[in-house]
């Protein structure tokens, strides 16, 4: 009997096989489940879907395994690792900085980023100059982030640091906060506060907590070491490939460069500026098929929306077109705001048309933006250094490299349209994307504010019946 017993047991371990692997699971489901943050350094909802620089990345990971990408952005980072642990997510790719405590739960693959934690705080508040500075003033950081963790190993040696957490905001929450003196001070990573200068020119940086916390994506402990190893792959392949810095391009190149005074002043003259020129902005937009707001940062770019502005070099008007564009155009006054702004509006509807179809967008928007700026055989010009130098013309980041090298005798002698001025494109590309980037956030805080006073009416007057 013992012997039947055994034999039996025997069976039925050898009929026993262990569960497939977590890549074998996405493979055979046809999907591969994401969680990440609900972030503009993460994963913002769009008018087109998701969109930010985790959606792009993982996004390319999934269409390389062949599968199907279903991603969930949860509103707190301390939503993620129960998604990890219940197995509702294969894998995080939130932005996560490596730190201890979550090597506990996490397995993290190859880092492919590094960022520089900041605190912050408002100028005019007085700026710390050490730890020392900041003993007894108001701090507000994210629940269960790395920035929590990294506050309690300071806090060993400055015992009397204090600090508040709060599970249910964002980063960039945290800063709206300080820049409205609701809190003296938060930590920020470079990313997160890079954008949200630009609202909020005020913000400053006091001290820098760490340089250079390694950001990578985190897997199941101890499941996923198939898929964590795939990833790897694809990371370091996108990062040879230039993936990495055209997805980091996209999010942050227009963050790069930053001007106090003229956010400022960008920021004023939207309140008593535009309001002049908006509405023809709007029509323009809708007739020619182009984001108004795009249309307006083109407009603040070239005369700061002065309907009378004049260079020495001869263009003139809002839109700052050439005589010679005005011609082309069938434009008799330049200076008429109307007829500006419409001309304007076409003349930038016509460079997009130009621009090659393998050009994807956001890039196909870059490149049209500097052939406003340089004209478009300029474009083509750059487009054939980039092809000589073993680059993608169609995508903006090897283009903006090539464009300078258009004002080099050793360059443009070899080209068709020789000389131009090619660092200028390059700014006026990055200067736009940034007006741009603020007008977007300036409207949809003014739609908020009309949908929340049309609830607000809405209410009353059913308190009324």
């Amino acid at each position: 009997m013992r012997f039947l017993v055994i034999i039996t047991i025997a069976g039925l371990i050898g009929t026993c096989s262990s569960p497939p692997s977590i890549l074998d699971q996405v493979l055979e489901t046809g999907e591969l489940r994401v969680v990440t943050r609900d972030s503009p350094t993460a994963v913002t909802k769009g008018p087109d879907g998701p969109t930010g620089p985790e959606f792009d990345l993982v996004q390319a990971f999934a269409d390389e395994l062949g599968v199907a990408l279903v991603i969930e952005p949860v509103a707190s980072i301390s939503e993620i690792l129960p998604k990890i642990q219940s197995g509702d997510a294969h894998m995080a790719a939130a932005g996560l900085s490596i730190t201890d405590s979550r090597r506990e739960y996490l397995n993290f693959g190859h880092p492919y980023e590094s960022v520089d934690v900041h605190l912050i705080y408002k100028l005019g508040t007085g700026k710390p100059t050490s730890l020392d500075d900041v003993l007894g003033r108001s701090i507000e950081v994210m629940a269960g982030s790395s920035h929590a963790e990294l506050l309690s190993s300071i806090k060993v040696s400055y015992p009397a640091l204090e600090w508040t957490e709060n599970a249910d905001i964002e980063v960039a929450e945290l800063m709206t906060k300080v820049a409205m003196g609701e809190v003296e001070l938060t930590v920020a990573d470079s990313p997160d506060f890079n954008i949200q200068r630009h609202f909020y020119p005020d913000l400053r940086v006091a001290l820098d907590l760490d340089i250079g916390d390694p950001i990578a994506w985190g897997f199941p402990k101890g499941v996923a070491d198939s898929l964590l190893a795939r990833a790897d792959d694809f990371l370091i392949k996108a990062d040879r490939a230039g993936l990495l810095a055209r997805v980091h391009d996209r999010y942050y190149g227009y963050t790069k460069k930053f001007d106090y005074v003229g956010t400022r002043n960008f920021i004023r003259h939207f309140e008593n500026r535009l309001p002049r020129y908006r509405k023809m902005f709007e029509q323009a937009g809708e007739e020619w098929g182009v984001d108004w707001r795009l249309l307006a940062a083109i407009g603040y770019q070239e005369s700061h929306w002065r309907s009378q502005a004049v260079s020495p070099t001869g263009v003139r008007g809002i839109m700052m077109l050439t005589q010679a564009t005005a011609d082309y155009l069938g434009l008799d006054d330049r200076l008429d705001p109307h007829s500006s702004i419409f001309g304007g509006a076409r003349y930038y509807a016509r460079q997009t048309e130009r621009v090659a179809d393998t050009v994807a967008e956001p890039d196909r928007t870059w490149m049209a933006l500097a052939a406003y700026n340089v004209g478009f055989n300029h474009i083509k010009d750059a487009r054939m250094l980039v092809e000589w130098d073993g680059g993608d013309p169609d995508t903006w980041v090897d283009l903006s490299e090539a464009l300078p090298l258009l004002s080099q005798r050793k360059w443009y002698s070899r080209l068709p349209y020789g000389y131009a001025r090619g660092w200028e494109p390059v700014l006026y590309v990055n200067n736009i994307r940034a007006y741009y980037n603020i007008l977007q956030w300036l409207t949809e805080k003014e739609q908020a504010r009309i949908d929340a006073a049309e609830i607000e009416l809405a209410s009353g007057a059913e308190e009324s019946l």
